[in-house]
């Protein structure tokens, strides 16, 4: 697989916070694929963020594209269009990959066998609520080989092929996108997998930012009213009312 290139590709929205340590995160993690005499290019989308996201991202050495429609999956898609990798790595700017992580997914990519992946995850603090909620969301993402959004892989021209991420959700795009890569890759030979040896850190912030109350009413609308709930952005407010 020599020549083999990734495109690692980070939306961001104010994420001035937290995004010159996720890189650094990530660029420490691509020595998995440098080994392997892999390229790999590093895009941030820039969602129309009002803070100093993008500056810190290119001071980092991120190559930096603008999306000025604020929504998660048009940011991922945005970025996808200027990658020119074979494979996609989507990775959230509140989380930290490890080298191991990426490894794991570079050996499934050199299997052959896997059109894409995801990962199980842990939050980057202690919180009985947290741990419940990450700890359910990881048996489902086994279970039903969903993929996380802060941690997909896929082969980019897979992704095209599914159409990437839905436009009209607001939320669980993932999961949309998920079922439609696990479809092309029955069709296909292949499989989708969930690694779990070594889990993806993430930031834990939403404990903080928001009561229990405020984060149940969201999962409860979830639950009894998903589409009308994830296709509403004022639903999701957790994602895009720019709290950080």
């Amino acid at each position: 697989m020599a020549g083999m290139k990734i495109s690692v590709i980070i939306p961001a929205f104010n994420e001035e916070k937290l995004i010159a340590a996720s890189l650094r995160s990530i660029q420490q993690a691509a020595a998995s694929f440098a080994r392997r005499g892999w390229e790999t290019e590093i895009i941030v989308c820039d969602n129309n963020s009002s803070d100093a996201t993008a500056a810190l991202a290119r001071a980092a050495g991120a190559r930096v594209v603008f999306e000025p429609v604020n929504q998660i999956a048009r940011a991922r898609n945005t970025g996808a269009a200027a990658a020119d990798g074979d494979w996609f790595v989507f990775v959230d700017a509140d989380s930290h990959p490890t080298q191991e992580l990426f490894a794991d997914a570079a050996a499934q990519i050199e299997s052959g066998c896997c059109l894409a992946g995801g990962c199980t995850i842990r939050m980057d603090e202690r919180h009985l609520a947290a741990d419940c909620a990450t700890g359910l969301w990881n048996w489902v993402s086994l279970l039903a080989k969903w993929a996380a959004g802060s941690f997909l892989f896929c082969e980019a021209k897979a992704f095209r092929e599914a159409g990437g991420f839905n436009l009209d959700l607001f939320a669980s795009e993932e999961i949309d996108l998920s079922k439609r890569l696990k479809k092309l890759a029955r069709a296909s030979g292949k499989k989708m997998v969930i690694l779990r040896r070594h889990p993806l850190l993430t930031s834990a912030r939403k404990i903080h930012l928001y009561s229990r109350v405020q984060m149940a009413v969201f999962f409860k609308n979830a639950i009894l009213h998903p589409r009308r709930t994830i296709t509403n952005r004022d639903a999701c407010a957790p994602w895009y009312d720019g709290r950080r």
